[in-house]
């Protein structure tokens, strides 16, 4: 067992370095071995892959990965954990360390320079407050990676895979439904973090689509997600009114009304009834 994946060691590791885990980075550090090896493992990290790891915090997962794949880039948002991933991982040459925001980053760019043509695949223990941002991001930039798995809340996990009618069900399950393959791995314990998370944690790997392969095809994808983001923040509502209230919509309540009845929809239906191919249908009949 590395020492990074010790409990004993980590708490070492954050006592050496005076290091105090910062609620607003959303620090849970993950020390079991056996699920660190399981998410490289489902990730399918070869020897010749570039990595992008989505806050390193310790290194242990990154350590995995550096044995594991040809080249990782460890983006990490906290200066105060820079010095100790360099020590904590100073034998390894496949390491590009980024100190910097995820959500600030050139992805493009970065890939682009560090891999050699190679799309990337993402792995990351995400910060919980971040994670739906994240994978927002990482999905609509639309940036050369080919595949996603992370650690994340298990009830987003499950929000990412649901359909219509699901209480959970809304413009994060809809993107990664139009933008990748889901699938849930497994579940982890809060008990196999330093400091323990107040949820249950879930593995889920997203295998993203080329253009041609999405299951919707769609020439208004931007007004698509417009409407999708605007009938789920007033969920509660009748899609004419969530819409024709919507700021950054002009759809007027006759023409929502119309389109509506043009799908073969109930003027009384609410967004979280429609699937991802209504949307883009409703979509079309209101651009057009």
């Amino acid at each position: 067992m590395s020492e990074l994946s010790n409990p004993k060691n980590v708490q070492k590791i954050i006592k050496d370095h005076q290091f105090s885990v910062r609620k607003k980075y959303g620090q849970n550090f993950l020390v079991d071995a056996n699920i660190l090896g399981a998410i490289v493992e489902a990730a399918d990290i070869q020897k010749d892959d570039l990595v992008l790891e989505i806050g390193p915090g310790l290194g242990a997962l990154t350590e995995h990965l550096l044995q594991a794949g040809g080249k990782v880039i460890a983006v990490e948002v906290d200066p105060m954990l820079i010095p100790i991933l360099q020590e904590n991982l100073k034998g390894y040459d496949n390491l590009v360390l980024i100190n910097d925001d995820i959500l600030k980053v050139d992805l493009d760019a970065l890939i682009e320079k560090e891999g050699g043509g190679r799309k990337a695949k993402v792995v990351a223990n995400l910060p919980y407050y971040i994670t739906t941002p994240v994978v927002m991001e990482l999905l609509e930039k639309q940036t050369r990676i080919e595949s996603i798995t992370v650690m994340v809340q298990k009830e987003v996990a499950q929000r990412m895979q649901e359909g219509p009618g699901s209480k959970s069900y809304g413009a994060l399950s809809l993107a990664v439904k139009y933008y990748a393959k889901a699938e849930m791995l497994m579940t982890v314990s809060k008990h196999c973090f330093i400091p323990q998370p107040d949820v249950e944690s879930a593995v889920i790997r997203l295998d993203v689509y080329d253009e041609s392969e999405r299951p919707v095809k769609t020439d208004y994808e931007e007004e698509m997600f417009r409407l999708i983001r605007a009938a789920f923040n007033q969920r509660r509502k009748t899609l004419i009114n969530a819409l024709s209230n919507a700021q950054n919509l002009s759809y007027t309540k006759e023409r929502i009304q119309n389109a509506l009845t043009e799908i073969g929809k109930d003027i009384s239906i609410r967004g979280e009834a429609l699937t991802l191919e209504e949307f883009a249908q409703l979509t079309a009949v209101l651009e057009k």
